[in-house]
């Protein structure tokens, strides 16, 4: 069993405990679901295109950063030029949770995109009803059946799809209506980081599709080779939480590009 096959047997878990708290019929009823939501496709093109992510720790790195505040970060990646804040709300293996975006969602005018494993329809009642803007769907836990019923409920309730992959096969998982493809460059089963594997899945793609390069962009030099090869945003998350100010990294970098 992966490290992946373990999340997200995790999550169903986890789902099944939220669901009995809350039901999805108070969901629709509560919270952010009047609120209007910010598109992060018009975020990309008109900002530094950079979705500058929150995010405690993770299975292959462990602490990142369990120091600094939400809110205290995010507004700096807002104020220095961020397309989009990604929250990670995985509790177990990234420490995050719901109230992250809770936190910061009145405070921040750009899209937060709420960074999860999603793999039942409740998850999308619940980004939306805590403010999120966007979701994520991640090819290598769902078929190509559920990307395509989820990106339906996600339009429903006004937010809008990056799905994830990183492989060749998984471009199976496309569809017409999916707002923004993300391309990891971390392999989640084996953790491994490889810039060219995902130029070349990025050549495969449609040329009018908005393309995210995630994970793995340690530098510059890493941001600058990506960019030159086409991507249109860049979800980078440890490079800035690794440091002790977070938001001091992110103003250093974007005075930078």
């Amino acid at each position: 069993m992966t490290i992946l096959d373990t999340i997200i047997q995790r999550k169903k878990e986890e789902v099944a405990v939220a669901k009995s708290n809350i039901s999805i019929g108070h969901l629709k009823k509560s919270g952010f679901l009047g609120r209007e939501t910010y598109s992060l496709k018009e975020s990309i093109n008109s900002r530094s295109g950079i979705i500058a992510e929150f995010k405690r720790q993770s299975p292959s790195k462990g602490i990142i950063n369990d120091k600094v505040q939400p809110l205290e970060v995010v507004s700096a990646y807002e104020q220095f030029g961020a397309s989009g804040i990604s929250i990670l709300t995985d509790t177990d293996f990234f420490g995050g949770n719901l109230n992250d975006i809770l936190a910061v969602r009145e405070q921040i005018g750009i899209p937060i995109l709420r960074k999860d494993f999603m793999i039942d329809e409740y998850q999308f009642y619940e980004a939306r009803n805590i403010g999120a803007d966007v979701v994520l769907l991640i090819a290598s836990c769902l078929s190509p059946d559920q990307v395509h019923e989820f990106t339906d409920l996600a339009h429903e309730l006004k937010m809008e799809v990056l799905l994830e992959i990183h492989t060749e096969e998984e471009l199976r998982h496309l569809n017409p209506k999916i707002d923004l493809v993300g391309i990891n460059n971390r392999n989640l089963k084996d953790f491994k980081v490889d810039l060219r594997h995902s130029v070349q899945l990025k050549n495969l793609l449609p040329a009018h599709i908005l393309s995210v390069a995630e994970s793995g962009i340690y530098n510059l030099d890493d941001f600058n080779y990506l960019k030159e090869k086409g991507f249109d945003g860049f979800l980078m998350g440890e490079y800035f939480m690794k440091n002790e100010n977070p938001a001091k990294a992110f103003e250093n970098f974007t005075v930078q590009i």
